[in-house]
């Protein structure tokens, strides 16, 4: 049984921790949860996981770590989580849009012989993305469509009038790079795409918010020596954080239960 400890408890860890605690995960076992205060959590059945203090969460010895707090607890942690033994699944992929801070953690993981995990998380595809780039992938286009509470408290409120919009608004167009670091709690997506494919300023993304739909929707389109490939993807939002949808936590799931099973599918 593998060892898990989490870094966040917002919408993505508290779904993350039910779905371990309901067998669903895999082989593992989760051990220990990093907060800032542990104090709001103690009227919690699993109130005894939580740890506000680092240097004691990371030497828990934890077989996996699993980030979900955003990119300033990748950069804070990252290089703490890998150097301590532990695999490392980031969810907040966008922080790996600062290329040096990317090539610095993927070297410390190769000198500490564990793994830098990105999951698919909110789209679908990097399976096969990463496998066309191989040999002549040639163009990658993410299309990124959300309603206007997705985009509450994010910098598009400085951009456009989210409770006037009527009709779709094209929010931004430019590379994976410039994406993830505008609207780093929105299109983690993008980096997580130019990762696994071309690279992220060779990566096209166009962002929208849209008055008319409820679901996040995500529409991958490449093409290259493989062929072509179009995929839509509509995931309903998380009611605790419209942001981000239920799939993302089902997917960090799905990885877990790849690294503790002797089966593995969709790699």
């Amino acid at each position: 049984m593998l060892t898990v400890g989490l870094i966040g408890y917002g919408a993505i860890g508290k779904d993350v921790a039910a779905y371990i605690k309901e067998n669903k995960a895999g082989d593992v076992k989760l051990e220990a949860i990093l907060v800032r205060d542990k104090q709001k959590y103690q009227d919690l059945d699993n109130a005894a996981l939580f740890i506000d203090n680092e240097a004691e969460f990371f030497q828990t010895g934890l077989d996996i770590i699993v980030e979900n707090a955003g990119h300033d607890a990748v950069f804070q942690y990252a290089k703490k989580a890998l150097s301590s033994g532990s695999h490392f699944i980031v969810v907040s992929v966008g922080a790996f849009s600062n290329t040096d801070f990317f090539h610095k953690i993927k070297g410390i993981a190769k000198q500490n012989n564990r793994r830098l995990i990105i999951p698919s998380a909110a789209i679908g595809g990097l399976d096969r993305i990463s496998a066309a780039s191989l040999n002549g992938l040639e163009k990658v286009t993410l299309i990124t469509k959300k309603p206007p509470k997705a985009w509450k408290g994010t910098p598009s409120e400085k951009i456009v009038d989210l409770d006037a919009l009527q009709s779709p608004f094209l929010l931004f167009e430019g590379t994976a790079k410039e994406s993830a670091q505008l609207f780093p709690e929105s299109t983690n997506v993008s980096a997580a795409l130019g990762i696994a494919g071309l690279g992220m300023e060779q990566t096209n993304v166009k962002v929208y918010v849209d008055p008319s739909i409820i679901a996040n929707t995500h529409k991958i389109v490449a093409e290259g020596f493989f062929g072509k490939m179009e995929i839509n993807i509509e995931n309903t939002p998380s009611a605790d954080n419209p942001k981000t949808g239920y799939i993302v936590a089902m997917s960090v799931c799905k990885t877990l239960n790849n690294l503790s099973s002797h089966l593995m599918i969709g790699i």
